[in-house]
């Protein structure tokens, strides 16, 4: 049975009428269009599907809708302010932190939640941060220094 769910997106207050169960990443990509956070695993095991939920980086695919009631969402549409990219996403693009870009948008979610947490992070931590994220073309090193770069742009 559906039931009302409302939450604020990127800013922009939205309700949606669906099954509690539903997985966010559904109701965000085919009920709001915001297709940035990808399917990648369905289980939570890859970070593509990350959103920020309540100040906190979220596996969306396993997050059912009735977890974002009344919640702050933030997807990739969201993270830029305007025509002004975000320091997170500036810094991948300097260190040329993706390859084919279907990780990108959850890894820039991650990150940005782990630099609001920690505003300088070590590189145990970047890593402990980024652990549950998977880059199958493997640019771990270059995503890293990308986080590094934003951090240190962030002083």
């Amino acid at each position: 049975m559906d039931k009302n769910f409302t939450f604020t997106v990127n800013g922009q207050k939205k309700s949606v009428s669906t099954d509690p169960d539903r997985p966010l990443l559904e109701v965000l990509r085919e009920d709001l269009q915001l297709t940035g956070p990808k399917l990648g695993c369905g289980e939570g095991q890859c970070g593509a599907c990350t959103v920020i939920l309540g100040g906190k980086p979220a596996f969306s695919c396993i997050t059912p809708v009735s977890d974002a009631e009344g919640q702050t969402i933030e997807t990739i549409e969201g993270l830029a302010a305007g025509d002004k990219l975000h320091t997170v996403q500036e810094a991948f693009l300097a260190e040329g932190a993706l390859q084919c870009g279907y990780c990108t948008p959850g890894m820039i979610m991650a990150a940005a939640a782990l630099l609001n947490d920690t505003p300088n992070p070590t590189d145990a931590e970047i890593r402990s941060g980024m652990e549950k994220h998977l880059c199958r073309c493997c640019g771990y090193t270059k995503i890293q220094t990308a986080i590094k770069r934003a951090a240190n742009a962030g002083r």
